[in-house]
């Protein structure tokens, strides 16, 4: 297995041929970590590692990069989740940057539901790419080391990168 992209959990698991076992997390509607820490505490042990979603049903909620750091200081191993809803190419780079600086090894990239089924129905969508372009970019950066506009990342993120299929 010296072929891991991130040395995560998960790969190991998923390229040793096995089973993942995985729960979700939503982050709390506010900043009360003492409620996401009960949340991360049920799955503690029982998972090879925890989906933490990005403003799922287009709730606003506390950030993913910020509720998986948290869980990695649990001891859970975190599902990052980003959507392009609600970024522009900028911005996801740069959180793709932070999260691998912060520790998370695992990134799932989805599209993310329509703001007009979430609590800010007035909110602007940006899709400035989709989650195909997501990943695409997410593997660019880890494997080239460049960005999207070619220019090169002194610290490529070494994430293993997910997607979700919705039939």
């Amino acid at each position: 297995m010296n072929d891991l992209k991130s040395g995560s959990n998960l790969e190991k698991v998923l390229k040793a041929g096995h089973f993942a076992f995985t729960g979700e997390c939503g982050p709390p509607r506010g900043a009360n970590v003492e409620h996401l820490r009960e949340k991360i505490a049920h799955l503690k042990g029982m998972v090879d590692a925890v989906n933490v979603t990005d403003n799922q049903t287009a709730v606003v909620r506390m950030s993913s990069w910020a509720a998986s750091t948290i869980m990695i200081r649990e001891g859970v191993e975190a599902n990052f989740q980003m959507v392009c809803r609600d970024r522009n190419r900028l911005a996801m780079q740069s959180d793709i940057l932070g999260v691998y600086a912060m520790g998370i090894r695992n990134m799932l990239c989805l599209s993310g539901d329509h703001q007009t089924f979430g609590n800010h129905p007035q909110a602007k969508n940006v899709y400035d790419i989709d989650s195909m372009q997501l990943i695409s970019l997410v593997r660019k950066m880890r494997d080239e080391g460049k960005f999207m506009n070619d220019e090169d990342i002194d610290v490529p993120p070494r994430l293993f990168i997910g997607a979700a299929s919705n039939p």
